[in-house]
């Protein structure tokens, strides 16, 4: 008499090798992307730029990392779905340490931002790949738990990247960095890939990978926009609100000396907190929708009373950095859903490329950001972004495709 094997736990699901690989590699991820704004002002300081020049150069190596992430997401993730989600994870990984190893070394702004934009080339493969092997390799029903996870430890990188900085120079910061980066791929050795990809990939007939094809088609192409309009407020709040926070701290007038880097992290804490919320509200409520629309309901608010209720203390501003935080913590479930509503063919490419064109419009949001400052005052400015960011952002979950439930073993034609 043969027994059937027994049905894994979802603890084991939840604890398994991808979900734990992903989960250090989405860490090493937001270390090494939020690194330099954490260092942003002791490293151009070293490097004998001024106050105004710290501030335009800043801006400038801020934007040529961006637009790697913009560029490396496109790479990446049609790498992704041509040679594997493994692949990406491996290589993306090498090339953003080798980049910050290098820029542990750095003793000139140009070659910072080419260094800056190598890196963001390579931390574009991490969180989509690693969101794709994680959803293709757990049951629908712990999809979003998994990925919550993974986001909800990641994102305490910003948190380590912070204390690392208070404790050692910035220098020694970039060199940890990437010592962490060449620790991860040993623990990758032995992760396995996903059994939709090898069912993908042996159509030897289908196309993979091809990015274009979001815009052979409207509704794919309205739905692509979509995804990403939902996650714009993430990054208005992390890119506007909490680095400009010590703009936002004098227009308030608020006496203490406010640190964007601390208020970062402040909201990569609330992020973390949102992240794991967020995975228990969809699972429990069996909508992604429903969850994302809470936690950026609450972001809303909170948003309002940064900009308006009347902060008079650093510690209150970074409380509502913390707030904040917590409401943009549906980033996981958005790069979920993104992951969800396209076929294994180009699963890896949307994933990866989604959540890096929300990160590409920041470059759009500083930058109008400014335009706005001399016209209206960073209070108004930051409030006008902000409006723009969650108007977009509550209209593209509303009319979205609910994915809860969806079957991923499908491909698009």
């Amino acid at each position: 008499m043969t027994t059937l094997p027994k049905e894994k736990s979802a603890l084991a699901y939840l604890l398994s090798a991808p979900v734990i690989v992903a989960s250090l590699g989405y860490f090493v991820d937001i270390y090494d992307l939020l690194l330099f704004g954490i260092v942003r002002i002791p490293s151009l300081t070293e490097l004998g730029l001024d106050e105004a020049a710290r501030s335009i150069e800043g801006a400038s190596i801020l934007n040529w990392q961006m637009t790697g992430l913009l560029l490396g997401g496109v790479l990446w993730g049609v790498l992704g779905d041509k040679k594997g989600r493994l692949s990406v994870l491996f290589g993306s990984i090498i090339t953003y340490s080798i980049a910050n190893f290098a820029c542990g070394f750095v003793h000139d702004v140009f070659i910072y931002k080419i260094l800056r934009f190598i890196a963001g080339v390579g931390l574009a493969g991490e969180l989509g790949a690693g969101i794709t092997l994680v959803s293709e390799s757990l049951p629908k029903r712990l999809r979003a738990l998994g990925t919550s996870l993974v986001a909800g430890v990641g994102v305490l990188g910003a948190v380590v990247g912070y204390f690392t900085v208070e404790l050692f120079s910035w220098r020694n910061a970039y060199f940890i960095g990437g010592g962490m980066g060449i620790l991860l791929l040993f623990l990758r050795i032995g992760v396995f890939e996903s059994g939709m990809f090898h069912a993908m990939k042996a159509k030897e007939q289908l196309s993979k990978g091809n990015f274009f094809s979001f815009f052979t088609k409207k509704s794919r192409l309205i739905l692509y926009l979509k995804c990403i309009g939902v996650g714009l407020p993430t990054w208005f709040v992390i890119g506007i609100l909490a680095t400009f926070s010590n703009e936002i701290g004098k227009a308030l007038h608020i006496t203490e000396v406010i640190k964007p880097g601390l208020a970062v992290m402040w909201c990569y804490v609330g992020l973390a907190a949102g992240d794991l919320v967020s995975g228990l509200l969809s699972y429990w409520l069996e909508s992604r929708r429903k969850a994302v629309a809470l936690l950026m309901l609450f972001a809303a608010i909170g948003t309002l009373i940064f900009l308006y209720a009347g902060i008079q203390t650093s510690t209150g501003l970074y409380l509502m950095c913390l707030w904040t935080g917590f409401g943009i913590g549906y980033w996981a479930m958005f790069v979920t859903i993104g992951a969800e509503q396209f076929g294994t063919n180009v699963r890896a490419t949307a994933a990866t490329t989604i959540p890096n064109m929300v990160r590409g419009t920041v470059v759009l949001m500083t930058t109008f950001y400014t335009f706005l400052k001399p016209q209206v005052m960073e209070l108004y400015a930051a409030g006008i972004v902000g409006l723009i960011c969650f108007a977009i952002g509550f209209y593209c979950i509303k009319t979205i495709p609910e994915t809860h439930h969806k079957d991923l073993d499908f491909v698009e034609d």
